[in-house]
Parts: structure tokens; C-alpha cells; sequence
């Protein structure tokens, strides 16, 4: 972790040098909304490549993710939702399940965070 010109930006960089911007002042995302970020791109990749095996057709996924933190220090989330915008020719029930497989199984960062918050999820599809 680096600090940008006014110790209010922050660089965190991996092994491979890729990197993401936080701050603590609302010019980037910070801490706990990358942890947000962290959620949904960890079961989107999932529910993609879940969804492709299944043999649907998926032609694009958007994901909203909400989180409800307590008031007292730590603000930890408390509550998670993740809503799933899927397009495409889609099957509900292969929609559902390629969700709770994600959610329930394979994603890392929703089984890490279950153990504090309450993680829910909702989904539609748009078919084209």
C-alpha cells in the first residue's frame, strides 16, 4: 500500500503490480466499498462461468450490491444484498442456481464474509 501526494489516496498494488485506488475522502472508492466490490465481482465471475457450462445463452450480466454496516466501531456490514441483471436467453432455475452455487460455494469472498453478515441476492433476467 502506497500514499498518494496527500496521505488521503491510496495505491494497493498485488505480486503483479496490478493496482486499484482507494481514498478515505470519496475521490476513489474506499476500504469497504471495495469490499463490496470484492463480493460482486467474485460471484459474477462465478455465476458466468457457471452459466456457460450449463450451455445458456448469456450475452451480459450487471450486478448491484448494497450493504447495511452497524454503527458502532468496527463499522463491519452486517447485512449484504446482490441484485443480478442477466441478459440473454436465460433459464430461471439455471439463473437460481448458478447463483446459490456462487454464493453458497465457490465464491471465496461471500463464504469469508457470511460469517459476519447476513448475504441475500436477487436477480432478473432481460431476455433480448
Amino acid at each position: 500500500m502506497e500514499a498518494g501526494e496527500h496521505l488521503k489516496e491510496f495505491i494497493a498494488s498485488n505480486e503483479k503490480g496490478q493496482s486499484i485506488k482507494m481514498s478515505g475522502d470519496g475521490s476513489a472508492p474506499g476500504p469497504m466499498q471495495t469490499v463490496l466490490m470484492a463480493i460482486a465481482g467474485c460471484s459474477t465471475i462465478d455465476v458466468v462461468m457457471i452459466l456457460e457450462k450449463m450451455r445458456q445463452g448469456l450475452k451480459d450480466i450487471k450486478v448491484e450490491v448494497e450493504g447495511e454496516r452497524q454503527e458502532e466501531i468496527p463499522r463491519i456490514y452486517t447485512k449484504i444484498h446482490i441484485h443480478y441483471k442477466i441478459y440473454g436467453e436465460v433459464k430461471e432455475n439455471k439463473a437460481e442456481q448458478a447463483i446459490a452455487m456462487s454464493v453458497g460455494k465457490y465464491c471465496s469472498v461471500s463464504k469469508m464474509i457470511e460469517k459476519s453478515a447476513e448475504i441475500t441476492t436477487s436477480f432478473e433476467i432481460i431476455s433480448s
